[in-house]
């Protein structure tokens, strides 16, 4: 390791204690087990499937796996899997790659609207799964993978990136160490204008095509309940749009190119959500945590620089002259957690989404060698996705405050 590296090197024993979380957030979702003893005897063989997003992780560089098979639909993009993988078995299709007997575990990076059923047709073969997100896009089958995977008993985690930027492994540090006080209110935004580029590919519509933002809304609920534990429990939800027709006829008939929520969680914390996909914005994923003692704000772009607010109080003047109690502001210097002890040696470099990617292929393959819950495990997932479903139904009707069911 090299002196950079080494500055930030935690052990195992340190990292669990930065990780952990309130007991009952325990109760639904295991922390961080990075940086414990690789088990270098066991090897976890993956299938990878879907050559766009898969192509942005590293099991090929974890100790404890191989890259057995890869999977699309499309030639190119399967030499392109087999390239970045080094891999030379593929498939061209999921049903043929889950025939495999010598896979053991998929990662299914497949369009959204795919992802219940992809799943449940892994489980069902005998798979462990890692699935990008959203894990569902309605109800009912978000009831659905909660009881395959019960009944299965194979593990299944889903790639929620925010809850594996480095920021949030800092956050989620300084709400366990109480440096917040008790949180009054959090935000997120996931700011992407122009996605309509992707609705239509060779003239034909993609399952982006009208996506409504709320159905995506993982990049911010995670930033809350990864960090501290708590579930969303009802929302309002509101959406804007301007009868485009580029919106006409989609699959999901969804009138909304920008949706806004407010949900109120189980310790009563207000959050606010918003996803975009149109309008003057920055492209962004962001969270605020806000506290009685300390708030932690997210840069506005990215890259950029975090910043934090104490509530030391010192006395000033305001513009109109008046005496206040003004707080201490400072500018966060983020540690870069990849460079540390919390991941295998070939792990440690940067990696997409804010250096999320090498934890994710990390703590995948971990949880499976270890046979432990991984962070983002069913439970986490639905938490996650489950009350953007709901808030999306709000925003059809007006802004009618609907309660969000639990799956834990």
């Amino acid at each position: 390791m090299n002196n950079k590296a080494s500055k930030f090197s935690l052990n195992r024993r340190q990292f669990l204690s930065i990780a952990g979380t309130s007991a009952a957030a325990l109760s639904v979702s295991s922390r961080f087990a990075f940086a414990g003893n690789l088990s270098a005897d066991r090897k976890v063989r993956i299938g990878i499937i879907g050559g766009r997003f898969g192509l942005g992780f590293y099991f090929h560089e974890h100790p404890n796996c191989i890259v057995e098979a890869v999977s699309d639909l499309r030639p190119e993009r399967r030499d392109a899997l087999m390239k970045t993988y080094k891999c030379s078995k593929s498939y061209e299709s999921l049903d043929k790659l889950l025939q495999d007997p010598k896979v053991e575990a998929v990662f299914l990076a497949t369009p959204a609207p795919d992802h219940a059923n992809h799943v449940l047709a892994s489980l069902k073969a005998g798979k462990h799964v890692l699935c990008a997100v959203p894990a569902a896009l309605n109800l009912e089958d978000c009831a659905k993978l909660k009881d395959a995977v019960k009944k299965s008993g194979l593990t299944y985690m889903m790639a929620e990136t925010s809850a594996f930027m480095q920021t949030t492994l800092s956050v989620r540090k300084m709400y366990k160490a109480g440096e917040f006080g008790k949180l009054f209110s959090a935000a997120a935004e996931y700011n992407h204008p122009g996605l309509e580029v992707l609705y239509f590919e060779d003239g034909k519509p993609t399952w982006r095509h009208g996506l409504p933002p709320m159905l995506y809304p993982t990049h911010c609920t995670s930033f809350l309940i990864s960090v501290t534990g708590e579930r969303l429990t009802s929302v309002s939800g509101l959406g804007w749009g301007d009868n485009s027709p580029v919106l006409k006829g989609n699959p999901y008939k969804n009138p909304f190119w920008n949706e806004t929520a407010f949900f109120q969680t189980n310790k009563n914390t207000p959050f606010r959500v918003e996803v975009n996909w149109r309008g003057a914005l920055r492209n962004v994923e962001r969270g605020e945590w806000r506290g009685e003692k300390m708030s932690f704000f997210m840069p506005q772009t990215e890259p950029g620089e975090s910043t934090i607010v104490r509530s030391e109080a010192k006395e000033g003047l305001d513009h109109g002259g008046f005496q206040v109690a003004k707080n201490v502001v400072e500018t966060y210097k983020q540690p870069m957690w990849w460079e540390t002890e919390l991941l295998p040696a070939p792990l440690r470099h940067t990696s997409g989404h804010g250096g999320s990617h090498t934890f994710i292929t990390h703590e995948f393959i971990d949880a499976i060698v270890n046979n432990r819950p991984p962070l983002v495990n069913i439970h986490e997932a639905l938490a996650y996705t489950a009350p953007g479903i709901v808030a999306h139904q709000s925003a059809l009707k007006d802004g009618e405050y609907l309660k969000i069911p639990s799956f834990d």
